[in-house]
């Protein structure tokens, strides 16, 4: 025992006289910023965005409403319901067009819009609800303004942060809830 006790005294009086505190905090930062750059390396991302399907919106696969008096793609910002939203859609969020995302709440305070539906020609008021309280999802911004009102009429205006009267002014993304038919005239 007093064999291995001489040794590792004489490598730690080795180490400690070939070393220096500034050193090893030398060492040790520089250990700590290459660590905290491995993140920053290349790695291959599950959605490149190399691959659209469908809609144009990478990762995001085309979607049905399984109606046929509903045509087209929720996920896209060419469906019908849309022609005034200004937002990312619920749909690519984990909502649909009428439902918000989970862990979400739907503004009780809208804008609205009358859109055309191809399959009936029928137009419909179309109540936008934006959805609150988690960060902006980032998919699928569609911003189509053919039925957007000047800043006078607010409630036909599309350029407002509509998160009022929810716990969470925070905008998520934005649904497209049919309310009813608008009259001819």
């Amino acid at each position: 025992m007093k064999k291995f006790d001489r040794t590792v005294e004489f490598m730690s009086r080795t180490l400690a006289n070939q070393s220096s505190r500034r050193g090893f905090l030398g060492v040790f930062g520089a250990m700590l910023v290459g660590s905290a750059s491995i993140p920053l390396l290349p790695v291959a991302r599950a959605s490149d965005g190399s691959s659209t399907k469908g809609n144009g919106y990478p990762g995001v696969g085309e979607q049905s409403t399984g109606n046929p008096q509903d045509p087209g793609d929720p996920s896209s910002c060419d469906y019908w319901r849309y022609c005034a939203i200004d937002g990312f859609l619920c749909s690519c969020c984990g909502g649909s067009q009428n439902a918000c995302p989970p862990g979400t709440e739907m503004s009780p305070i809208t804008w609205i819009g009358t859109c055309q539906n191809p399959a009936d020609g029928i137009n419909y008021i179309i109540s936008y609800n934006d959805c609150c309280g988690k960060s902006s999802c980032g998919r699928c911004l569609c911003n189509r303004n053919e039925s957007d009102k000047p800043m006078a009429r607010p409630q036909a205006n599309n350029d407002t942060n509509w998160c009022l009267g929810t716990e969470s002014a925070v905008y998520t993304c934005s649904t497209a809830v049919i309310i009813g038919t608008a009259l001819e005239g």
